[in-house]
């Protein structure tokens, strides 16, 4: 026997009724939210708009003193005058080297101290390496700057690879952060079951616990690449060799000597820009994936 619809004609149309206005405010534009997002995203927009078309003008387009104009006519000359007054590709390889040897040791050290940190949380000595690691973040800079600078040149570390290693010593703090918020979310049972089987620590890390941290490697490697891509200071401080600098450095003296050539100057920006925005597209969902799974303990 087929069960019997139960519901009246009059309770139908009632839900039916009382479903109109939900489906109207999910289809309602939020015009507040609407325009502070638009603000928002103007203020990235136009200085990127400024940056493009710089780059594209000539000289004398440059300075006519319109930033919003259009470059009629294009002019993609200045990339090239660009790439070989900055030696972009020797900048670019030691920028690239600096920043994919920081993402590595970030990721290695800090998800080890992470995992190390929260599955020995009742003791004393991880509580307080926690804390030790955590007040890190609130150190100046210029505090340690010296220091630094001293330290490197005493143990020839004056060069693109001291500056990667103190680029992950920087980002250890919050990586850490990141990566403990991560693992609470990872039940223990999992760890309990492989080492029924006969697994070690290390075995458990490597085989059990990583291949889960994939949506928060990429989320810290994302911000490690970005951290030390960008940096200037650092590399400026510390490379004893001019031939070795980043791209940041390489660009503040180009445009000290060079600085009336603004369109030369802005297409060497977007050059040296493009590489950490293809990066961020290509990852964006995965640094969202692992911010909100490291935000919710399941």
């Amino acid at each position: 026997m087929s069960a019997i619809d139960t519901r009246s004609p009059a309770t139908a149309a009632a839900r039916t009724t009382s479903d109109r206005p939900r489906r109207h405010r999910l289809g309602r534009v939020d015009w507040p939210l609407t325009i502070v997002l638009a603000i928002a995203s103007l203020t990235v927009l136009v200085p990127l708009y400024v940056t493009v078309a710089m780059a594209f003008k000539t000289s004398a387009q440059a300075v006519d003193g319109n930033a919003l104009s259009l470059p009629l006519p294009f002019n993609p000359a200045s990339f090239a005058e660009a790439w070989s007054l900055t030696r972009f590709p020797v900048s670019f390889s030691v920028s690239l080297g600096v920043a994919a040897l920081t993402v590595v040791v970030t990721l290695l050290l800090s998800s080890l101290a992470s995992y190390a940190i929260v599955r020995n949380w009742h003791r004393r000595f991880f509580r307080w390496s926690f804390v030790y690691l955590l007040a890190a973040m609130f150190l100046p800079f210029p505090v340690v700057a010296l220091p630094q600078i001293k330290f490197t040149a005493m143990i020839s570390l004056d060069n693109p690879v001291g500056v990667a290693i103190l680029h992950a010593m920087f980002q250890l703090s919050f990586s850490v952060l990141l990566y403990s918020a991560f693992l609470r979310s990872i039940p223990v049972e999992l760890e309990e079951s492989a080492r029924i089987d006969g697994a070690s620590t290390w075995q458990i890390f490597w085989r059990v616990i990583l291949p889960l941290l994939g949506p928060m490697n990429a989320t810290v490697g994302i911000f490690a690449f970005l951290a030390s891509w960008n940096d200037f200071m650092l590399p400026s401080l510390v490379t004893a060799d001019p031939g070795l600098q980043t791209l940041p450095v390489v660009q503040n003296i180009f445009q000290s000597q060079f600085g009336t050539n603004y369109n030369v100057a802005f297409a060497s920006y977007l050059m040296a820009m493009a590489p950490t925005i293809v990066v961020y597209l290509f990852a964006q969902r995965w640094v969202i994936s692992g911010v909100t799974q490291g935000a919710v303990k399941s």
